[in-house]
């Protein structure tokens, strides 16, 4: 009794070049994957420089002007401090 192999190996054969068509349908979804996040790399980049940088300085800006205006009160204070102490000195003497 003879074995007849050809319907195995019309099936092994389907099934390898399945494997393979699967493989490059991975290959091509990791190469589709890497694209669009390059893509996206580059168009956050470019929302940072246009919209993200202008924004940043404007904040710092307008935190060296509170710094600014931080340093003339506490000045003040400390002058309003010196002047109570030498008035109470004063009205003591």
């Amino acid at each position: 009794m003879t074995v007849d192999l050809t319907t195995t190996n019309v099936l092994l054969g389907i099934l390898a070049t399945i494997s393979v068509l699967e493989a490059l349908a991975v290959i091509g979804l990791f190469a589709g994957g890497y694209l669009l996040v390059r893509r996206l790399m580059k168009l956050l980049t470019e929302i940072e420089q246009r919209q993200v940088a202008p924004a940043a300085a404007r904040v710092n800006k307008i935190l060296d002007d509170v710094k600014t205006v931080t340093s003339a009160a506490k000045r003040a204070a400390e002058s309003a401090d010196r002047m109570a102490g030498w008035w109470r000195v004063f009205r003591g003497a």
